[in-house]
């Protein structure tokens, strides 16, 4: 499942809380990290939690610390990749494709969008 979305993917959370209830449904953001063992994505904006951080010195002797705001993994399931031809979520299909390199033919899977037929980047 999480061959499907990819870092650098735009995507769209199609689950949860709504925007007026304090959630993210409906927000876009970049995937900033998948982790396919677990089958979550790191999404930019989405999911934010407080973390709290112990206080503690750097070589410089700044203080660091704190409560700070940070993105949490969000599973691949509550995501749809954004079709960039119609910009609104859609499943992610796979085609193959002969690809010929060198004079060595090699079959390639390419994400396709489900909703339009076009290729994803």
């Amino acid at each position: 499942m999480a061959a499907k979305i990819k870092k650098g993917d735009l995507v769209q959370v199609i689950t949860g809380a709504t925007q007026a209830r304090g959630g993210d449904r409906g927000k876009q953001g970049k995937v900033l990290k998948v982790y396919p063992e677990s089958n979550r994505v790191l999404v930019e904006g989405i999911n934010r939690v407080t973390k709290h951080v112990k206080v503690g010195q750097t070589q410089r002797g700044t203080k660091t610390g704190g409560i700070e705001t940070v993105e949490a993994p969000i599973h691949v399931s509550n995501v749809a990749v954004i079709d960039p031809e119609t910009k609104k979520p859609t499943r992610v299909g796979f085609r193959t494709e002969t690809v010929e390199r060198d004079g060595k033919t090699k079959n390639v899977r390419v994400r396709v969008s489900k909703a339009s037929g076009k290729d994803l980047p």
